[in-house]
């Protein structure tokens, strides 16, 4: 299929996804967390599909892959708060290892775009 939009990206569409997941998840975290953790993994997560999106309509292969590494970037975060609260027992280990197993899918899928964008 042809990539027409950023709708069109496999890369987007998981990405998407994931946002719905971690909003989820995050119901679970305590109400004190609101202004933290839960803050700051939502806008990590919300990062992702945003920059594939804002990087697609850019005028340069060059300028969409810095918004791909910065998509990459972002996925890194949200593993990195994902593992924080599963350490502090907001979430339980299958929940975090289920969000990590679809953050190591993305990675793989936004390596791929990036592959692509530098030929």
């Amino acid at each position: 299929m042809a990539v027409i939009t950023f709708e069109d990206l496999d890369a987007w569409r998981e990405s998407m996804k994931l946002v719905k997941d971690v909003y989820a998840l995050t119901k679970k975290f305590p109400q004190e967390e609101r202004f933290g953790l839960t803050s700051q993994v939502q806008r990590a997560v919300v990062s992702i599909p945003s920059n594939i999106a804002e990087g697609h309509g850019r005028y340069s292969k060059s300028e969409f892959a810095n918004f791909v590494s910065i998509s990459h970037g972002s996925l890194n975060e949200v593993r990195t708060q994902i593992r924080i609260a599963q350490m502090l027992g907001y979430i339980s280990d299958n929940e975090a290892n289920d969000i990590i197993a679809k953050c190591t899918t993305i990675g793989k899928i936004l390596g791929g775009l990036m592959k692509s964008l530098k030929q």
